[in-house]
Parts: C-alpha cells; structure tokens; sequence
C-alpha cells in the first residue's frame, strides 16, 4: 500500500552522512528507489511531488515514455565509440542546437563544468594571446579549478587557493563596472541570463543588450552560461532570447538529456574558426546514450510546451503573491524558474525540510531563498497540491508573518 509523504519522524529529517562516500553535500534524508512523471518514491514507500527536477535535470520528470524508448533503443545498438569517428547521431543533435541557438558549431562533453571549461579555452585561443575573462560576483559556473575561478563566489574559493589566473569580477547588473574593468589583456565577458545558485537574481530588462554592445565596441567574446537557465527553463528557448541577443558562445548542460551526463558549448563561426583538432577533447562527451535521449528532448521542446512553461510559471507566482504573506519580500525568476525571497528572519533551509516533510521536493540557494524549478511537464492538479502544501507550511511554519 502506497504510504504518502509527511511521515518523517524526527530523525528521519536529519540529514545523514554515507559511510562510504566523501562528506560533499547535505543530503535530505530521504532514499529516492523510483521515479515517475512529477513523482519520486522513496524506499518506505513514500511519494513526494518533485519541484526541483534534479536541479533544473528532469524537466520532462521521470521515466518519460518517449526518451525512455529512444534510449532503450540506443542500448539495443551501440553505447560507445569515441569522437575519433563520425557520429551522425551527433550531428543530429548538434544541427538541432544551431537551430535553436542561431550559432554555427557545436562541441560535446558532459556536464555545465565542462562547457564552462571548453568555452575558457575556446575564448582565450581565439583571443590569440588576450586571457582575461570578466565575471560576475554572485555568479557559479562549476567546481573544477578553471570553472570554480570564474565563479564569483568566495565560499566556494575557500581552500583552493591559488585560483586559476585570468579572471576579474564585477557586480552582477552593473554594466559601468564591465566597462570600467575591460584591459588590453581582456577577451570575453563571461555571464548568466538569470544567477541560480545565487538566488535566481534577474537583471536590468537590457543588461544582455547593453553587455553586446560593449563587446562589440571592444573586440571581446560574450558567453552566456545557459546550463539552469537553457532549454525552455525561463520560458524560452534560451533565457537570452527574451532580449534577442545574439551571444558567441553559450554553454548547456543539465535539463539538454532529462537526467543523462550530456554537456555542450555552442559557439559563433569566429570562435570555431580558431579550433582546429588537438585543442580541445572529452573521451565521454556525445555519448550515444544521452545524445539519444537530448535528440529527443529537443523534439518535445516544442513552441508550444515552452508557453506553457512561461504561462504556468506566472500562475504559480501569482498563486504565492495571493497567499498575502508578509515575510516574502519578492518572487523572483522567470518561467519555471523561481526564486521565493524570505526576510532575514526565515529561514529557507528549515522552510525547504518541512515541505519534504509534507511530501513535496523544493531547494534553495542561500539561506532565504526558496527555489523551485518543477518539470515541464506538471498538470494543474500538481500546481494544486503545491499551492495547497505551499500555504499550509509556511502557515504551520511563520503563522500569517
């Protein structure tokens, strides 16, 4: 018999250390054995309404019919070759993302990090002998060395110093700090369209526009670090394109194979003019796999279903906005991309475990912001019981503060 979520005891919401894995994260305490549609089930057979996707992974949910059967099929042919062959698999992928990106080339590796990397040698071989790369402060593009020194965060510096030389860091939204920053040793502005990590912070309605004109006017490349915000997450294609810009290289990942190790860059043709073979490789990258299951993902990333992501991420602001709780001080985001900002005196971790509580996944960034990035894919009656779980928590929680 199926058991419903929100029968953790106490110990149950303690998070738990592996016995046998390094102490990397802060895991919720629940054991996930299977998965379907909007729905995780955990091994006591709990059910729990998923509003995180994996972390912006799964925005399709779990075990979709479709990418299932075009993954099942590709297992039945072929795993893996390596890129010392030709791939048409690939190239049907990589054709899918010029459409939808407007560039020229593709390159394949497998996660956000590892764009972020290619894309930092992509841009300073291209830049002939310029390597700076400006940066955010707030920003987070990975945790390798190269990607963990783009990011401008020092929390996640703290032990790793020395950073990766070659980067500076101004205010995120502040566009006389870019301009002010730019040297003859600069060659590429290094951003994301929304920061996620940070809190879902949205920038000025022209900060892209007016980041393009700066490079531009100076001869530097623009990349957008698309790998949260990519693929129909903010209710575009790719959250630039609310501004219609044109970037030079943008960086994919996560949501592109629904939960399969698949990363990509795709640049502008003056960018791929300066790559020629040696420069740059990824043994696993466009593995037949999960570009199986991406080539299909970007069939049902339809005009259509990207609407509706735009249209049900407003309905479900609108339904928080009305729940008239004094303590958010704004709901941020676009699309399914939303960020629920408490006051200093919520905190949201503690907010995020007693929806878990209630049979409902969401996380956070930070300690006051809710963030919720559901799939694609939920109905009305799944708004529903998040709306209702939404406003008995935080009733249960902060009372009408």
């Amino acid at each position: 018999m199926q058991k419903e979520a929100g029968l953790l005891t106490d110990y149950r919401l303690q998070s738990k250390e592996s016995p046998n894995l390094l102490n990397c994260y802060k895991r919720y305490p629940v054991n996930p054995i299977r998965g379907e549609g909007a729905y995780l089930y955990d091994d006591e057979g709990r059910k729990y309404l998923d509003f995180i996707s994996g972390i912006a992974v799964t925005p399709f949910g779990h075990q979709h019919p479709e990418i299932k059967k075009a993954v099942n099929e590709q297992l039945d042919n072929l795993w893996h070759v390596s890129s010392l062959f030709f791939s048409s698999l690939q190239e049907e992928l990589a054709s899918k993302l010029i459409s939808a990106t407007k560039l020229d080339k593709v390159f394949f590796c497998n996660s956000g990090t590892e764009s972020t990397e290619a894309a930092i040698k992509f841009a300073r071989k291209w830049g002939n002998g310029r390597s700076n790369i400006i940066s955010t402060l707030g920003s987070f593009h990975g945790r390798t060395m190269g990607s963990l020194s783009a990011s401008g965060q020092y929390k996640i510096w703290e032990g790793f110093q020395p950073l990766t030389p070659g980067f500076s860091y101004v205010p995120y939204n502040d566009i006389n700090a870019v301009e002010y920053s730019i040297t003859s040793d600069t060659v590429a502005v290094i951003v994301e369209p929304i920061q996620g990590e940070s809190g879902i912070n949205v920038p000025s309605e022209n900060y892209l526009s007016e980041l393009r004109e700066i490079c531009d006017q100076n001869d530097l490349l623009l990349i957008l670090d698309e790998v949260q915000t990519g693929l129909g997450r903010t209710g575009k294609m790719f959250a630039y394109q609310w501004e219609d810009v044109k970037p030079d290289i943008v960086t994919i990942a996560k949501g592109i194979a629904n939960g399969l190790p698949l990363g990509a860059v795709v640049c502008s043709e003056k960018v791929s003019d300066a790559i020629t073979p040696g420069v740059h490789g990824s043994t696993f990258g466009g593995n037949f796999i999960a570009v199986s299951a991406a080539i299909k993902v970007m069939e049902l990333l339809t005009d259509e279903l990207i609407q509706h992501v735009q249209n049900t991420g407003q309905a479900i602001k609108n339904s928080i906005y009305s729940f008239g709780f004094s303590s958010i001080q704004d709901i941020r985001g676009k699309g399914l991309m939303i960020g629920i900002l408490f006051d200093k005196n919520v905190n949201a971790k503690e907010i995020a475990l007693q929806f878990l509580n209630h049979g409902v996944i969401v996380g956070t960034a930070g300690d006051n912001v809710l963030r919720l990035l559901p799939p694609f894919i939920i109905t009305d009656n799944e708004i529903e019981i998040f709306n209702e779980t939404f406003y008995s928590t935080l009733k249960e929680s902060i009372g009408n503060y």
